[in-house]
């Protein structure tokens, strides 16, 4: 039972056990949900069976062994026949005497659901009363006590009766309760507005789909609530479901760049007019990103299989075509005119050659490496890079602003996505270029890296294709049309986003959206390092102290077993190929909870490369202290 069943349990109790009848209500399976207080005290019922879950077959065997029904020669027999009854859920009234000679009546209505409320009745100075009136036969007229007692009987039966229309009652209400609590719940908008576009009904949560304000949008119209940039997208829909058409779509809020699905329904009269529309709204920004990085995926893959084989045979026809321009040098010694075309040839098949290795890069896919950053350096570099890119008459300005110091992501990668931005935002201008790239932390808790620039802005096909593998707009300019596919890439496989838009003074904006991930640190401790190469060890010293570790040196397996005992041994740091042994080995004998990082030049491919990596974090050589200090972070963790 959760928080939330208890806290209902314990109102319901407060309640009942305000109420002087005994009350006891069951589930389906016959399970006590909640009994009053009265109900114990009426059966002398122990606690254990006046607890929710208690079994409904346990409290009448309970009390036929108690007397409660008096002498019953098989129990057992009993007990199942009582239950099998109750399984019956059929509503019932009966009225008997206890075995300690006072009188109740039993009243079971049944829930909509399953499951019982039955009420116990002390009927026992009303019998008294009955009794008496049948003792004074000989004053009162036959036919007068009959009536009373039928109305008496009557009137307990319309008591029945009236609880039962309470629990009725009271179901009706829950259920609205819990179709209104399931409305509020619900994970999207819904809504109803009349024929003139104005809201009637609202489950309040258009706020967490579209960025509107206020709550309480009731009275107000559909087009003032929406936006104009919204409601643009909506009021063609809005127009077939006034004429009876119902209209599933999906629009686009420029300004937070989310993605809503909106499915109207006409709402009919009975006529047959139209009098409003009933709506559901849901955020399917996640949804569409999906699709986006799907598309783009088979875009991209598309494109690796069409320039694989393109490069392959255009490789062969290059080999050919250098091979008979060889031929024609050696002609150009006889025949001098030849050495100008014999050049030329020359200088296209290099540039084919270029071509072919830019082709090649498209297909490798670039893996994520993130690492610990300096933001202020980082910035710097890019700056740096970026000037030497674009022209001189460029303005350029990086600003960031972040509340830590350092951040965990790839700045290979991510450089490359800003460059790529940068250059694209340069060479779209057709005069001096105004760029500005800043980085910052997002209110939802994202990094944002934001471009900008001062130039015509996307084109409608741009903004729908611009992300797509080799889509270019760059008309008679050398490109390949990967910038924003790189930046995508980079936001993607950092688990983010890239949004484009128009600024509203003109020129582009991207957005590249990635989690904000402050860097991490590792406790300075003792480090155990293990390498047969000191130029190597030394470089690894380094970088330990740089990070404030003591260290401890050995040179081979033998003696980084003998030093395993160190108190106060907080790291193994250990080469994998360790003259005739192995990091293996080192590794073997390294003390339960001491985390162990393995170094390696050996390829991916070999048999001891692919046995470390099953069982420790490997780092390949060469790296870099950034990279170190990653690898060093993630064995520890």
């Amino acid at each position: 039972m959760g928080v939330t069943d208890i806290s209902r349990h314990d109102m319901i109790l407060s309640g009942l056990n305000l109420i002087k009848q005994a009350i006891s209500l069951h589930d389906e399976e016959l399970r006590l949900v909640v009994a009053n207080r009265r109900f114990q005290q009426m059966f002398s019922l122990p606690d254990r069976l006046v607890a929710p879950g208690a079994e409904f077959r346990d409290i009448v065997r309970y009390l036929t062994e108690q007397g409660e029904y008096g002498t019953v020669d098989d129990v057992d027999a009993f007990v199942d026949e009582k239950v099998r009854l109750a399984f019956t859920f059929e509503p019932h009234y009966f009225e008997r005497t206890r075995s300690n000679g006072t009188a109740i009546s039993v009243e079971g209505s049944p829930f909509q659901q399953g499951g019982w409320i039955s009420v116990y009745t002390d009927i026992t100075e009303t019998k008294r009363q009955e009794d008496f009136f049948r003792s004074h036969t000989e004053t009162l007229s036959e036919k007068l006590l009959q009536r009373s007692e039928d109305l008496a009987l009557a009137n307990r039966a319309l008591s029945a009766t009236v609880n039962a229309l309470e629990v009725a009652k009271q179901e009706v209400t829950d259920s609205r309760e819990h179709l209104a609590l399931m409305n509020t719940m619900t994970p999207g908008h819904i809504a109803h507005v009349n024929a003139a576009g104005v809201y009637t009904h609202s489950n309040g949560n258009l706020p967490t789909i579209l960025p509107v304000g206020e709550r309480k949008i009731v009275g107000q119209s559909f087009e003032n609530v929406l936006g104009p940039f919204v409601w643009a997208q909506v009021a063609p829909q809005f127009a077939r479901v006034l004429q009876g058409k119902p209209t599933t779509s999906e629009i686009r809020d420029e300004a937070s760049g989310r993605f809503m699905r909106l499915a109207m329904t006409p709402d009919m009269a009975g006529d047959g007019s139209v009098q409003g529309a009933y709506i559901l709204t849901v955020d399917v920004t996640e949804e569409v990103s999906a699709r986006a990085a799907l598309a783009h995926a088979r875009r991209k893959e598309l494109a690796t299989q069409l320039t694989s084989g393109m490069a392959h045979d255009f490789a062969n026809l290059l080999t050919i075509i250098l091979g008979q321009q060889a031929k024609l040098d050696e002609l150009a010694s006889l025949h001098p005119a030849l050495a100008e075309v014999s050049a030329t040839i020359n200088s296209a098949a290099k540039r084919g050659g270029e071509l072919i290795e830019n082709l090649s890069r498209i297909e490798a896919h670039r893996s994520l490496n993130p690492v610990s950053v300096k933001v202020a350096d980082f910035v710097a570099d890019v700056l740096q890079l970026a000037r030497a890119a674009v022209p001189d008459d460029a303005v350029l300005k990086i600003t960031y602003d972040i509340p830590d110091a350092r951040l965990t992501f790839d700045p290979g990668f991510a450089q490359d996505a800003i460059l790529n931005l940068v250059l694209n935002a340069a060479e779209a201008q057709d005069g001096p270029a105004m760029i500005t790239t800043r980085m910052h932390r997002a209110a939802d808790g994202m990094l944002e890296i934001i471009v900008a620039d001062n130039g015509p802005g996307f084109s409608e096909d741009a903004l729908a294709n611009a992300l797509a593998p080799f889509y270019s707009t760059k008309s008679g300019k050398i490109g390949r049309g990967l910038g924003l596919t790189t930046a995508f890439d980079f936001a993607k496989s950092s688990g983010g986003t890239v949004r484009l838009r128009n600024h509203a003074s003109g020129g582009a904006v991207v957005t590249l959206r990635i989690p904000y991930t402050p860097a991490r640190t590792v406790e300075a401790g003792l480090v155990l390092l293990v390498d047969d190469t000191l130029d190597v060890r030394q470089t690894m010293r380094n970088f330990l102290r740089r990070s404030g570790h003591a260290v401890v040196e050995a040179a081979s397996v033998e003696e980084a077993q003998k030093l395993m005992s160190l108190e106060g041994l907080t790291h193994v740091v250990t080469d994998l190929a360790i003259g005739e042994g192995s990091g293996l080995d080192v590794a073997a004998t390294v003390p339960s909870g001491v985390p162990v990082l393995i170094v390696t030049g050996l390829p991916p491919s070999d048999a001891l490369h692919q046995k470390a990596k099953a069982a420790h974090p490997v780092l390949p050589k060469p790296f870099d202290f950034a990279t170190f200090e990653a690898a060093f972070l993630r064995a520890s963790t």
